[in-house]
């Protein structure tokens, strides 16, 4: 029997895909590199879609080739997976995505609110409200595609649409000058904002929901359901690059109005105040409503699935639910404090995931000299490790990995990762 999902059929998987991936962040993001990089916007762009897109797609086909995110991380060692797939699984789940989910969703409603309300205790009640909503969409993670692929992902789309539209319909301003970070290199600053997104991390793992669907659609064997993932990862990866060139380009036009901007909510909340008036606080906060309901019931789904079977004794509903209890109760410390939290978090883990998904893309010649996947993650984890708690804990110390080449954008690892391989294969 050809097991093959119709067009209609891979559109909706897509969509599904797009709106687990489409959160907070990939709203905040291009609208605000598009402001900070002024004239440089373009190259800008082009990093953060590399970063943004084209490694979460890769993700997902290298996953797809290895049968799961386990699968691929064991070629480095059993343990290492086992650890690897736990700490992104958490990273995205309960320790930093879905928190960041209910505040940045309540960031964007507290202008709506009444000036005399207490704001911890809203931030409390909207909480409760939006984590109980969450879980019980999430009852059901095999109908996901009734949800986001047909209802809610088409919603966020259409408003993005609507905003986006209103913008390029204006006359383009002469570009500001780029800031700071953006004046070197600005395609490789773009790159690293594409790690805030965290859809890296992500594509390691919506995989299981993703191929949970298909196989309802009637699609079981391994090389077509390969096939299907990779073409929801397109379909995804298509949507995201128009509406990420649409909002960079919002943030662009913007750099009169709100020149010290430095959060890209700010840029499109005035953006649509400007061509929408008083409504256009509300079709923002709609907008990030909808975002971030998307990927807080798709991270939940996720999360719930992997340790239920990680954990036989605890079920699904059991794991989803302590997930949505401890992340109601984080997403009370607020916005900055989570995303304090955030940047040395993945500072340690992009780096290995990247090297994972690239040696996944390319696991032929690996695998011949396996020697190379413990040697190459190995070196890079000690280097990202190490960085990122030096972020954390002492900013302005210096290590020796300072004096590696690309260490000033924030690539330190690259060297040692090529090295290593190199040596690897070598052994």
């Amino acid at each position: 029997m050809d097991q093959r999902l119709t067009v209609r059929q891979s559109l909706v998987v897509g969509v599904t895909l797009f709106s687990m991936f489409f959160g907070a962040g990939n709203l905040i993001l291009p609208p605000l590199i598009g402001l900070q990089a002024g004239a440089e916007a373009v190259p800008a762009t082009l990093g953060f879609l590399v970063a943004g897109i084209g490694l979460p797609v890769l993700g997902i086909v290298a996953v797809a080739l290895a049968g799961t995110a386990r699968e691929l991380a064991g070629r480095v060692h059993p343990a290492f997976a086992r650890g690897f797939v736990a700490a992104v699984y958490l990273a995205i789940g309960p320790c930093l995505a879905i928190p960041r989910t209910s505040s940045t969703a309540f960031e964007m409603l507290q202008p709506l609110l009444p000036a005399d309300m207490p704001v911890d205790a809203a931030r409390l009640a909207f909480s409760v409200a939006f984590f109980a909503a969450a879980y019980l969409l999430a009852m059901h993670p095999g109908r996901l595609t009734r949800l986001l692929g047909r209802l809610t992902g088409p919603a966020l789309i259409l408003l993005i649409v609507a905003v986006t539209a209103a913008a390029l319909a204006a006359p383009l301003p002469d570009p500001a000058p780029a800031a700071k970070a953006y004046r070197a290199v600005p395609a490789v600053q773009g790159f690293l904002d594409g790690y805030q997104t965290m859809d890296l991390l992500a594509s390691l793992t919506f995989g299981i929901v993703i191929a949970t669907n298909i196989r309802e659609m009637g699609v079981t064997e391994p090389r077509p359901l390969m096939r299907a993932i990779s073409r929801a990862g397109v379909v995804a990866g298509a949507l995201m690059a128009l509406i990420y060139c649409g909002l960079s380009y919002v943030g662009a036009g913007m750099a009169v109005e709100v020149p010290g901007a430095t959060n890209g909510a700010t840029v499109l909340t005035a953006s649509a105040t400007a061509h929408f008036g008083a409504a256009g606080t509300v079709v923002v906060a709609a907008i990030f409503l909808l975002a971030c309901l998307n990927v807080c019931i798709g991270l939940i789904s996720c999360c719930g699935t992997y340790f239920s079977e990680e954990l036989p004794k605890v079920s699904y509903r059991v794991c989803a639910l302590v997930f949505a209890v401890f992340s109601c109760a984080v997403s009370n410390f607020g916005l900055d404090a989570i995303l304090a939290f955030s940047v040395p978090l993945l500072g340690a883990l992009y780096p290995v995931a990247i090297v994972l998904v690239v040696m996944g893309m390319l696991h032929g010649p690996c695998d011949r000299v396996p020697l190379v996947w413990p040697c190459t993650v190995g070196v890079v984890a000690v280097v990202s490790v190490a960085d990122a708690l030096r972020d954390a804990l002492a900013p302005a110390a210096w290590l020796p990995i300072d004096a590696l080449p690309l260490a000033g954008l924030g690539l330190a690892w690259v060297a040692p990762a090529v090295l290593a391989a190199l040596a690897g294969a070598l052994l």
